[in-house]
């Protein structure tokens, strides 16, 4: 099969459960690395630094876009969120499955530039939810919580842009979802550089 690592876009409006559904994938397969992005935004309570992201100032932010060293970048709820090029191109070339968790603007953003990517899109059943589940949250003042449901509206809309589409409303029947297609995307016939590779035929 192709040597090269295959590249996992995951994004959805806040609230509709990619984060769990990630690391529920991380947990199910050894060669797949999750890719760590760099915010200018405030950890929240149970987030550590170099673990769920890197979290820096606007100034450093703003000295790695001047440096090219994001693939992709783009402000959102008036914070600054980027993916690391290096990275992402290191372990791709070395065979490692990369895991990329990022919001509506910069998953457009990353298939305008690559050529290569499986793009998946979770949403909630309803906005109604949405709501509900980021009210749980309790980690966004109620001005906050309305840009998101705002935003939310506007980026469902690009549901197009996306080779798969995921409806959160169960747990267990999403993931099962995200990890068909996991498995369907290492069976391409395109990615068999010759059947002799996979096939003995000797009689």
């Amino acid at each position: 099969m192709n040597d090269l690592g295959k590249l996992f876009v995951i994004s959805a409006p806040s609230g509709a459960g990619k984060t769990s559904l990630c690391n529920e994938l991380l947990k199910t397969y050894g060669n797949l690395e999750y890719s760590i992005s760099y915010t200018t935004r405030e950890p929240r309570a149970d987030e550590v630094d170099g673990k769920d992201y890197f979290f820096v100032s606007e100034k450093v932010f703003r000295k790695m876009i001047e440096n090219d060293e994001f693939i992709e970048w783009a402000e959102v709820h008036g914070n600054f969120y980027g993916t690391p090029k290096k990275f992402i191109e290191d372990k791709l070339k070395s065979g490692v499955n990369i895991l990329l968790d990022i919001d509506p603007q910069g998953a457009r953003q990353l298939r305008k530039r690559l050529n290569f990517g499986i793009y998946v899109f979770v949403i909630a059943p309803s906005i109604k939810e949405l709501e509900e589940r980021l009210r749980k949250r309790r980690s966004e003042s109620e001005e906050k919580l309305r840009l998101r449901l705002e935003n939310a509206r506007k980026e469902v809309q690009f549901y197009k842009d996306y080779d798969y589409i995921i409806i959160n409303k169960n747990f267990e029947k999403a993931f099962n979802e995200l990890n068909a297609i996991y498995i369907a995307e290492h069976l391409r016939s395109k990615d068999v550089k010759k059947i002799e590779d996979i096939v003995n035929l000797e009689v």
